[in-house]
This record gives structure tokens, sequence and C-alpha cells, in this order.
């Protein structure tokens, strides 16, 4: 007896296992030391990422020869293929590779990128020399030449994306949720991933951004592989520690099974007041039993047990046919995916928002002021104010107003904004953005100058710096938006989908520059009509960007109330303690 709570008391308990396969010892194993091995691992692979990513645009336009629209359209592309990375890595973290094995996989291929893309530059790419810098371009290039850059980049793509979603939840599975402390841990270090996020971008947007934009392009590749080489084993010194969880069958299987065998019972009579639902005896370690709710009633269907079902069962030996019969939870994991998407199809148009910050946030403060004496600021860096913003906030949210809002909290003592409530307030903070960033523009307009037609670089005597607030907004509604969707997808998601849930999140990003595109393609269709220049010309100070903001302001605003009323309909995931956990709890 004293042995077996000794047991209870020195192994986790939501079935986290070790490197052996073993039952991961709580004192031996993750929580802080090997989060933190991540945490730095994450700062440094998003340095490595944005290195490329911040000036991709103008390595495209300055190295590859390409126009503004079209270096701008193969950003968006490349950029959106990242996303779309991210749900192949959880594919196959979450049915075969683990996402331990599928960090390092996709780490590797996403050093090899790096290393091939400034081989490729320094040797081929920049010819002649000293050009790639804005009144120096370099001379078109073979075609073999322009297949080993893409060959390079599109290998970023795929390891970055893939690797992403994993290490945000493989970071969480270092704490044991079922322990009070560690679950509190838990909560705290996605906030503290997406800091270490920003932190990483930020030197990639100033240091690395001014090096490549003198045109040492073969400088800040390097310093990007170097960093993403030294994540990479960072990340597998670590290995000994780490906690894992190690993938059974495939979820996406389970889901088929759910849908299959409702579809096949369809006919059958049922009384939805008086459910017979088969609860399998049988569980997986680490699982949690959920519990049955009334929503989406034609898929309960699939655990009803029926005589068809019984005569299989008995022909077959022992089990039921899980294509025909499948348990409580199963079902209710399905029930989950599909509460989850309607709250993830409202963060597709923050995303769009989002994606403003690296595309028209630049154009603009680029036809503002930019000179302070002789030195002239980077309109990309403005950035910085953006991730300077994420670091105050997450601070400030953790130490402040978390405190504050649980005091405040009648109905429920002690706890503070629902990670709902805090994506709301992250899509009316964007808002505000918007109308800011429109107002700014309204300004920047009136301070045009009259004889600037074809440049609009420095056309306007307004000072950069009257874009701050809608940076720091953006970067406010990141820590409310992006940190408290991490949380939710995670805590809601199925066992067996925690890293699909991390995907969605990039993945809405990635719908969000897909949508952006679209949006500005019929946006300048029909403002061009009549020989207009339309809202967002080449020449911004012929446009009227300031409509386009605030377009996306009613957009959201409009997203805002859809959102309201899908968090209404929403019903939080209720389970039972993992099997782990119960299993032990009845030895003792």
């Amino acid at each position: 007896m004293d042995q077996k709570v000794r047991q209870l008391d020195v192994c986790t308990q939501d079935g986290s296992v070790d490197r052996h396969g073993n039952l991961a010892i709580r004192a031996k194993t993750g929580k802080w030391l090997t989060a933190i091995l991540i945490l730095v691992n994450q700062g440094l692979a998003t340095l490595a990422f944005f290195g490329v990513g911040v000036n991709l645009v103008l390595f495209l336009t300055r190295v590859m020869g390409q126009n503004n629209a079209e270096a701008a359209n193969n950003v968006s592309k490349w950029t959106g293929t990242v996303y779309i990375f991210s749900l192949l890595g959880a594919f196959l973290s979450d049915s075969y590779w683990g996402r331990y094995k599928t960090c390092a996989i996709f780490q590797a291929s996403f050093v090899a990128g790096l290393v091939l893309l400034s081989l490729s530059t320094g040797a081929f790419l920049l010819e002649p020399s000293g050009c790639g810098v804005e009144d120096s371009p370099c001379k078109p290039h073979s075609m073999v030449k322009t297949v080993l850059f893409y060959l390079s980049v599109y290998l970023i793509a795929l390891g970055y994306g893939g690797y992403q979603p994993n290490i945000a939840t493989f970071g969480a599975d270092q704490f044991d949720a079922e322990d009070s402390v560690e679950g509190h841990s838990k909560i705290a270090f996605f906030s503290y991933f997406y800091l270490a996020l920003n932190l990483g971008s930020l030197f990639s947007n100033t240091v690395l951004g001014y090096f490549e934009d003198q045109g040492k392009w073969p400088l800040g590749f390097w310093a990007s592989a170097g960093s993403a080489f030294a994540g990479l084993v960072l990340f597998l010194t670590g290995t000994p520690k780490y906690r894992h969880f190690t993938p059974r069958e495939s979820p996406w299987s389970r889901f088929c099974q759910v849908l299959v065998a409702a579809t096949r019972k369809a006919k059958i009579h049922v009384d939805y007041e008086d459910l017979n639902l088969y609860d399998s005896e049988t569980q997986r370690t680490g699982d949690k039993k959920i519990f049955h709710t009334k929503g989406f009633r034609f898929l309960d269907r699939a655990a009803i047990v029926t005589p068809d079902d019984e005569a299989e069962k008995v022909e077959s030996g022992s089990t039921y046919d899980p294509w025909r019969l499948c348990s409580v939870t199963q079902v209710e994991e399905v029930k989950c995916v599909l509460r989850l998407l309607p709250i993830w199809l409202c963060t597709i148009l923050y995303s769009v928002v989002f994606t403003q910050m690296a595309s028209l946030f630049v154009e603009q403060g680029a036809s503002m002021k930019t000179n302070i004496k002789n030195f002239r600021i980077p309109a990309s860096s403005m950035s910085s104010f953006d991730i300077l913003s994420v670091a105050f906030f997450i601070f400030a949210y953790r130490r402040f107003l978390d405190p504050l809002f649980a005091r405040l909290n009648k109905t429920e003592p002690n706890k503070g904004l629902t990670e709902l409530q805090r994506m709301g307030i992250g899509l009316v903070i964007a808002i505000m953005a918007m109308i800011s960033a429109g107002i700014v523009e309204i300004y920047r307009l009136k301070h045009k100058d009259q004889e600037s037609s074809i440049s609009v670089s420095n056309s306007s005597s307004l000072s950069i710096f009257w874009q701050v607030p809608q940076y720091m907004m953006i970067g406010a509604s990141e820590v409310f938006m992006y940190v408290g969707q991490l949380e939710f997808f995670n805590s809601q998601a199925p066992t067996g989908l925690k890293s699909f849930a991390s995907a969605l999140c990039m993945a809405s990003i990635s719908l969000g520059n897909y949508v952006s595109s679209l949006l500005v393609s019929i946006v300048m269709k029909i403002s061009t009509r009549d020989d207009l220049p339309g809202w967002i010309p080449s020449n911004l100070n012929k446009g009227h960007l300031d409509r386009f903001y605030f377009l996306l302001a009613g957009l959201t605003a409009a997203d805002f109330v859809v959102y309201l009323v899908c968090t209404k309909w929403y019903k939080y995931i209720k389970s039972e303690a993992s099997f782990s956990e119960s299993v032990s709890e009845e030895e003792v």
C-alpha cells in the first residue's frame, strides 16, 4: 500500500512517459527545466525564420528581379504555405511520430533549408558582386539557380511550418495538468511561449533586417542558419529529461469511425430522452472519459448499441466493430472538434488585421517621414513596437490584470478571464488598431508632398512615429487573441489532437494572408473603376488607404458580433480524471 502511494506521488498523473516509455517521474523529468530549453529553442528558431521572412520581399525584388506585385504575391504564397505545412506536422505528430521526433525531424529540415539558401545566395545569386541593394539590382538568373532558390525557401517553410505547432504543444506536455502547481505553470507556459516567439523576431526585425537592407544578404542568412542550428542542438540536449505522450491509433481514424457508424444507423428510431449509450470499459492510458452532451444529436447514433452490433460482437468473439459502434468519449471527441470550428473561423478575420502589420503598415510607414537627421528608419522596423507591446502586455496581464479580474469575478471567485473572453477583447482592440491606422492615414494625406507623383517614399511630412499607437494596439490584441487561442484550443481539443489544435492557430494566420490578398484584389477591382487610382495604388498619396482600414474595422466589428453568438453557443468540454490517475486512485 505504501509503495503504491509513493508511486502515485512521484509519477505524473496525466499519462506522460519518459523516453523509455515508462511513467514519467515528476522530480526527474519535465517542468520548467525542459520548458525553458523549449522556450529558448523557440526564440532561436523564430529569429532564424524571420531573418529570412522579414525582408524576403526585398530579396525577391532586388536579387531575383521580380516587380513589387509579383514579389508581394510570392511572399504571401510562401507565408501561407508555411502555415499549411503546420497541418502536415500536426498530423504526423498526432498519428505516427510523436511530438519530440516530429520537432527534431522538421527542425533538421529547417536548418538544411537555411544552409542551402545561405550557400546559394553567396555563391550564385549575388551577381554581379555588390548587387542586391536598392539602387543596384542583380542580373537575371538561370532556371537552375531560380529552382535552387525556391527549393531552399520552401524547405525552410516545410521545416518551420511542421515544427511550429508541435513545439508549443510539446512544451505544454512538460507540465502535468492533473497537478495543481504544474497545471498553473502549464497555462503560464503559453504566454511565455508567445513572448519567446516575439523576442526572437525582434532581433530579426532590427539587426538582421538592417544588414539585409544594406545588401549583406549572406551575413543575414548565415546568422539565421547559425541560430537555427544552435536551437536544434539545444533542443536535443534536453532529450533525457523530456516528458512524452506516445501516439497510438490515428485520431482521424477515430473521427471517421464516428461519422461512418452514425451514418449506418441513420434510419434507426432513437428516443433522445432515454438514450442508452455505449461507454467502453477499455481506455488508453492518459485519455480522459468525456461526459455526454446534447448537441449534434445525430452523432449519438454511433454510440447506440443495436441488435446488429451484438450479433457482430458474437461473431467476432469479444469486441464490437469500431466502424459500427463507438464509445461516448469517441463521439464527444468529434463533437469537440465541430464546436471548435466556428470559434476558429471567427479568428481568421482577426488574422487579416494582423497581416496588415507586415504589408500595408510598412507601405504606409515608408510614405511618411522616416528620417531623424541623417539616419533613416526602415519602415519594417516599426514592428519592434508591436513586439515590445507584446512583452509589456504579457507581463502586465499575468502580474496585474489577471489577479484583478479574479478579484472582480463574483460568479467564480479567484478565476480570471476565460480564454474566450480574452479572445473577444483581442478582437475589440484589433478594431481600435484599424481605426487608429485609418486616422493616421487621413493626417498623412493632409501632410503629403503635393509634388510627389512617382515615388511615395518619404512623401509626407508626418513622422513615422505616429504609427506607434496602431503597432502597440496590435501587440496588445495578440496577447489576448493568440495566447488565449493557444490555451483554448489546447485545453479543449481531445487528447489525440493537441498538435492539430495548435496547427489550427497557425492555419488561421495562413488563411488570414490569403483572405487579405483576396480582399485587396476585390477592393482594387471595385475602386479602380472609371479610371480612378483605387484605394491602394502604387503611390499611396493618390489613393485612400484610410478607407481600407475603416473597411477592415467594420468587418472585424461584424466578426465580433458573430463571435459573441458562437461563444454563447459553445459548450466547454467536461471530462473525468485521466485514466492513469483514476487507475492509481483505485489501486490506493
